[in-house]
């Protein structure tokens, strides 16, 4: 049997070790390569021509929006895949417009996203259960109830920027976690107040919070 070939895109070495090990005990499918960022995943999948290229939206600097639309540019048979710890509508809307042919939340067993692997390499398109009924129910609801939200307003960075402020994050360990300065933080924490009409570090705190889900009002 010919094995389908999978290219993992994650910052995380536990992530790649623990997602090849999953993918490489099954009787169809391989790891043909890993890479931790953008550019060394361009060239890597440019290399090793998978036939899909499993993508986390957060690669420290980059962005996995940024590598999902690259790729269908310069390697538009290479089908991407996003695997992800968010587990919002924004980010599947956006992953989805961005040309990704399936969105896996991480806490999914390993038979899932096996399971998810194959449903897209036929041509489905696949999107995590819990999050295709919130996303089916944004799609199909009256235009009343899909106006544009401030918080769809904000780039892609601007959205992680404004995710970890909500978790609690200051902003020198944001910095580190996106492997930027914290004066880079600091102008997205401006534009985003800007963007949601907030005046002062609080309410962007208090906002991010509620978005969140860590408080209820």
């Amino acid at each position: 049997m010919t094995k389908s070939k999978i290219f993992i895109v994650d910052d995380h070495p536990l992530v790649r070790e623990w997602l090849s090990v999953v993918i490489n005990h099954t009787t169809d499918l391989m790891v043909c390569g890993e890479a931790a960022d953008l550019n060394a995943a361009v060239q890597g999948i440019a290399n090793s021509h998978p036939d899909i290229a499993i993508i986390d939206l957060s690669l420290g600097y980059d962005s996995g929006f940024d590598l999902i639309s690259i790729l269908n540019r310069q390697s538009p048979r290479v089908t991407t895949v996003v695997l992800s710890m968010h587990d919002e509508d924004i980010y599947v809307a956006r992953a989805i417009r961005a040309g990704a042919r399936g969105y896996i939340v991480k806490r999914e067993s390993t038979g899932q996203i096996v399971g998810a692997i194959r449903l897209v390499l036929e041509g489905n398109i696949y999107i995590s259960q819990e999050l295709s009924e919130r996303f089916a129910q944004r799609l199909t609801s009256s235009s009343s109830n899909t106006a544009e939200t401030p918080v769809t307003k904000l780039s892609n960075r601007e959205l992680e920027v404004f995710q970890f402020i909500g978790w609690g994050y200051g902003t020198r360990e944001i910095a580190e976690q996106l492997d930027v300065n914290i004066k880079t933080v600091q102008t997205y924490s401006t534009r985003i107040k800007e963007k949601l009409g907030l005046s002062s570090g609080a309410e962007l705190l208090r906002e991010a919070m509620r978005w969140n889900g860590t408080i209820l009002v």
